[in-house]
């Protein structure tokens, strides 16, 4: 059964340090090497949970004119996820796009001004591309594939006024979605990630 919205509320609530501003991508069958170097990132140490990921990404930019962006990755079943607080290189079509030739790429990014955007490329083609917030505007080569799935999955779609706007967890169930990952509190919290900067364009 697929997820909604409504099922991803947690993430505001428990994680309230990234939740402001977070991108989260998923890319099938490349391991978290592979990925670094498709990206031209630089090893960092791994960190133990995403509490530590947040404090080393805001250090970062404290760090050599903040022109480098710390990405945590974990390996969750046939894909990889990377986790990037503050940032935005996953939904950043000029290095997404390359970097998913050949698999599946699916990213969903929001900062502190409530600007979104949900992307997703199969091998180097933006196949559906929007900002969660407003769903009927859409672009890519198959920007209506999942129009249904969307409504369904709690996007608020032309009149639609909702008590509540979830867009943002609603992203999380697209996602899953589309890769069959489930992001959890325990993944957040007891994966040791590997980590990397890559340098900001």
């Amino acid at each position: 059964m697929t997820k909604t919205g409504a099922d991803y509320s947690w993430f505001e609530d428990d994680f309230p340090d990234i939740a402001e501003a977070y991108c989260f991508t998923l890319v099938r069958g490349l391991s978290p090497a592979e990925l670094m170097s498709r990206l031209e990132g630089r090893p960092e140490a791994p960190l133990q949970g995403i509490a530590a990921v947040v404090d080393a990404a805001f250090a970062q930019y404290d760090l050599e004119e903040r022109d480098r962006q710390l990405v945590a990755m974990t390996t969750v079943g046939t894909w990889t996820l990377l986790i990037e607080p503050n940032g935005y290189l996953g939904v950043t079509e000029e290095q997404a796009l390359p970097a998913s030739a050949g698999t599946s790429w699916i990213s969903h990014f929001t900062n502190i001004n409530a600007v979104g955007t949900f992307l997703w490329a199969e091998d180097q083609v933006l196949r559906l591309c929007f900002d969660p917030m407003f769903p009927e505007d859409r672009w890519g080569t198959e920007p209506d594939e999942l129009r249904d799935v969307m409504e369904g999955i709690g996007f608020h779609f032309d009149d639609d006024d909702p008590e509540k706007d979830l867009s943002a967890p609603a992203a999380f169930a697209l996602a899953e979605h589309l890769t069959g990952v489930a992001v959890t509190p325990a993944l957040l919290q007891d994966t040791t990630f590997t980590c990397t900067t890559v340098k900001i364009r």
